[in-house]
């Protein structure tokens, strides 16, 4: 199996009962895979898209988190989705989303 270029995981608020039910799962996370999935693959980058139990940083959520850089980014929206993986594209971050250091 090739090595994807980059491994983007998607908070859907699975708790350890299995139920999804917190805050990213709440404010649409799943339609947002939904979407980056398809914007991914119209770019034809080079990604796999998985979703998360919670990631504990629920009052910045929906959060994503892009790997192998370990970009953290909360608040997504699908129109920061577009400017997070514009700045993809050009080998860079969108520092204004990012929720870590």
């Amino acid at each position: 199996m090739k090595k994807p270029d980059y491994h983007i995981l998607v908070c859907n608020s699975f708790r350890m009962a299995g139920d999804a039910q917190g805050y990213c799962n709440k404010s649409g996370a799943v339609d947002m895979i939904q979407y980056l999935m398809e914007e991914c693959d119209d770019r034809g980058m080079d990604v796999t898209i998985s979703t998360t139990g919670c990631l504990n940083v629920c009052s910045q959520g929906p959060i994503m988190v892009v790997h192998p850089h370990n970009l953290w980014y909360g608040g997504i929206t699908e129109e920061k989705i577009d400017e997070i993986l514009d700045a993809l594209e050009e080998g860079e971050a969108v520092e204004e989303y990012l929720i870590t250091d």
